[in-house]
C-alpha cells in the first residue's frame, strides 16, 4: 500500500483523496498550508508519496521540498510559473531518483485516449489542423479568490484553464515552434490577469496548425476540441467534470473511405461518455510507476517544460502591449 500525504485540501485535494483510496492507497495526512505552513515537514518521514493540491504559487516550493526529502510527487497544474522554474524542479527530480507526475487530467479522459489512439494509428492520415475552445463565466466572487492575484496565480484564464487545451495540443501534435497570440483583460481589468487569450501556433516541420480561445467572459461553460486530418475528423464537444457544467462528453468521428481529395464520407459516428474515470486512471498510472519502478509516460516534467515554454512565449509576447 502506498502511503500518501495531501498538501492542500480544497476541491482538488478531495478529488485526489478519492482517487488515492480507489487505487488502494492510504492517506496518512492531510495538510492545509493556510493554517500552518511548516506542518508538512514532520509528515514526510511517514509517507511514500505527496500530492500537491495547493494554490499555484506553492506548487514549485512543495514539489522541490518533497523531492529533496525523497518522496514521490504528484502535483496539480500549473507545474510552476515559467519554464525556468521547471528546470529547477527537474534538477531536484534527478537528484532525488523519485517519480514526479503532473496533473494534466484531460489526457486521461476516455474520449481523449480514443482520439490519441486514432491519431497515432494514422487511420485518418496525418493531422492537418486543430481548434480548441475552452471557457467559463466568472462572477464577483472571483475578486475574493487567490486566482485574481497575479503573484498567487501566475496569470489569468490561460494558466488556470486554457493550459489544459494547450497540453492536449502538445499531446496530439508533439510541439509548436511558431506562436502568435493576443491576450487581454478588457472586462475584469485586473493587472496581470487575462480574461481572454487568442493563440495561433504552428509546427513548421509537420505543418500542423492550431488555434485556441481561452476565455472567462463566455458567460457559460464550454469545451470543444476539433481535429481535422487528411482523411477524417474528430470533434469532441463537452467534458465530463465533477460539476457537470460542461455538458455531455460526445466524440464525433467521420472518415473518408477513399484516399482521394474528393471525399466519400462514412456516416458520422457518435460516442457519448457517461462516466469519468480519468481521476482514478491518472493516479493509477502514478501508483503503477512507483510500485513497478517504471517511467512516468504522461504528465512528465518534460511535458511540463514543453508546455511552460509555450506559456512563456504567449505571455512574453503580450507583456508590454497589454500590461499583463
Amino acid at each position: 500500500m502506498i502511503r500518501t500525504a495531501i498538501i492542500g485540501y480544497g476541491k482538488m485535494g478531495k478529488i485526489r483523496e478519492n482517487a488515492i483510496l480507489s487505487n488502494g492507497g492510504s492517506v496518512v495526512s492531510v495538510i492545509d498550508p493556510a493554517l500552518r505552513d511548516d506542518c508538512y515537514k514532520e509528515v514526510f518521514q511517514h509517507v511514500d508519496a505527496v500530492f500537491i493540491c495547493t494554490p499555484n504559487y506553492l506548487n514549485k516550493k512543495y514539489t522541490i521540498e518533497a523531492l529533496e526529502n525523497g518522496k514521490h510527487v504528484f502535483c496539480e497544474k500549473p507545474p510552476a510559473f515559467n519554464s525556468k522554474e521547471i528546470l529547477e524542479i527537474q534538477e531536484a527530480e534527478r537528484n532525488s531518483g523519485c517519480k514526479l507526475m503532473y496533473g494534466f487530467n484531460h489526457r486521461h479522459h476516455e474520449s481523449v485516449k480514443h482520439i490519441k489512439k486514432i491519431v497515432s494509428s494514422k487511420k485518418y492520415g496525418d493531422v492537418l489542423w486543430m481548434r480548441g475552445r475552452y471557457g467559463k463565466s466568472s462572477d464577483e466572487s472571483f475578486f475574493e479568490d487567490w486566482r485574481s492575484k497575479k503573484e498567487l496565480s501566475g496569470g489569468g484564464i490561460l494558466i488556470d484553464q486554457g493550459i489544459h487545451m494547450l497540453d492536449l495540443f502538445l499531446h496530439i501534435a508533439n510541439d509548436f515552434d511558431e506562436i502568435h497570440s493576443i491576450i487581454s483583460n478588457n472586462y475584469w481589468k485586473l493587472d496581470g490577469i487575462e480574461d481572454n487569450a487568442f493563440v495561433i501556433m504552428r509546427n513548421n516541420e509537420t505543418g500542423v496548425a492550431a488555434s485556441l480561445h481561452s476565455t472567462m467572459t463566455q458567460w457559460r461553460h464550454l469545451f470543444a476540441l476539433e481535429i481535422f486530418l487528411e482523411r477524417g475528423y474528430l470533434v469532441l464537444n463537452g467534458l465530463k467534470t465533477p460539476s457537470g457544467s460542461y455538458g455531455n462528453e460526445v466524440l464525433t468521428m467521420a472518415k473518408n473511405r477513399t484516399e482521394s481529395p474528393v471525399a466519400t464520407w462514412d456516416s458520422e459516428e457518435h460516442i457519448e461518455y457517461y462516466t469519468d474515470k480519468s481521476w482514478e486512471e491518472e493516479v493509477g498510472h502514478f501508483f503503477d510507476s512507483i510500485q513497478n519502478n517504471t517511467p512516468i509516460t504522461t504528465g512528465t516534467s518534460d511535458d511540463a517544460l514543453k508546455l511552460m515554454n509555450m506559456m512563456d512565449r504567449i505571455y512574453d509576447e503580450n507583456l508590454v502591449e497589454q500590461k499583463i
